[in-house]
């Protein structure tokens, strides 16, 4: 699809006339206290937890639960990048640069990066989402891949969820390397929190348990982290169309069209952090969380009524998706040469 569409910016505006008459921009602060409370109960519990248990093998399953704990806490990131919480950008950073912390994590980068996502999602050659060297999203990606990173392409439907185990160490790797290189616009605060945490971290894991059980832990635990962090974003664009380099799409459709919703009830939106409303959160990407579940009911019904593409299904077929796409892109090197 192309600039050139029957849907117009006038009825984009109806849309958004519609959504703030509904008051769904507007900040939610009591409902992100609430978070903010569960995240630290949680927290609290796998801390004393891994302190009662002490050396124990026991401690691989505080490390699973400590893994989706530090996916909420990256989801709070997440939300104050985008200046969900609080009116203030001053606010919202504070609570970004704590929660980075938290979970080890560069902030700066993370809102650089994803900010690029969201002006071009699935654009070719402007979305860093779908610039991974070990994937591929389009035939042509793939086809410029070489040596094990070609190999891996090849086969990419079935690494793809052995591959999110790593997320978690990517994302620390790459705060480290953004902040080294003074590419954030706050380095020496990022070396300092990046720093503290690796140490706060370190110093707990050995401490606590012997040097083996802490090197399983945080592989179990890191592991964990990256991989709820994968599911909960791999099915928002991935395996839906990837726009051609040079292609202009105006803001609705540029959205609508590379964004997939997940169905589901509250636990299945608790897990995702609400990221399961990904064409509102596009749409509009500083209504809270706690509001996208209003929206996505005006939005579905906006582009039912001017034939735009909505898709919205269910959690299973959202991977399937995403792996036939893979499975699809990947084919031709495959194929005898």
């Amino acid at each position: 699809m192309t600039a050139g569409t029957t849907v117009t910016e006038g009825t984009f505006a109806d849309l958004t006339a519609q959504i703030k008459q509904a008051g769904l921009l507007q900040r939610r602060p009591w409902a992100y206290a609430a978070v903010f409370a569960s995240n630290a109960a949680l927290a609290a519990v796998g801390i004393a937890a891994f302190v009662l248990l002490g050396s124990s093998w026991w401690q691989l399953l505080t490390a699973v639960f400590l893994g989706t704990v530090s996916t909420q806490l990256a989801y709070i990131g997440h939300d104050a990048g985008h200046r969900q919480i609080f009116a203030s950008r001053r606010a919202n950073d504070v609570v970004g640069y704590l929660h980075g912390a938290f979970v080890g994590m560069s902030y700066g980068a993370w809102v650089d990066k994803h900010n690029q996502h969201h002006a071009s999602p699935n654009h070719a050659d402007s979305d860093p989402d779908i610039d991974i060297p070990v994937l591929a999203f389009s035939v042509e990606q793939a086809a410029s891949r070489r040596g094990i990173a070609r190999w891996i392409v090849a086969h990419q439907s079935v690494m793809f969820f052995p591959l999110l185990l790593l997320e978690g160490w990517s994302l620390h790797a790459l705060a480290f390397s953004t902040a080294l290189k003074g590419q954030v616009r706050r380095p020496a605060l990022e070396i300092g929190l990046l720093l503290l945490h690796v140490a706060a971290y370190l110093t707990a894991v050995f401490w606590v348990l012997s040097p083996l059980q802490a090197v399983v832990f945080m592989l179990v635990h890191q592991g964990v982290w990256g991989l709820t962090m994968g599911l909960a974003f791999a099915p928002n664009h991935k395996g839906m169309p990837v726009i051609p380099a040079g292609t202009t799409l105006d803001h609705l459709h540029k959205q609508v069209l590379t964004a997939r919703n997940v169905r589901g009830g509250r636990v299945l939106g608790y897990l995702l952090g609400g990221l399961e409303h990904q064409v509102e959160h596009h749409l509009y990407p500083r209504m809270p969380r706690h509001n996208l579940h209003r929206a996505r009911v005006l939005v579905e019904d906006f582009c039912r009524r001017y034939d735009l593409p909505y898709t919205r299904v269910g959690p299973i077929e959202s991977y399937g998706q995403v792996l036939r796409h893979l499975h699809a892109v990947s084919a031709p090197l495959r194929r005898p040469a």
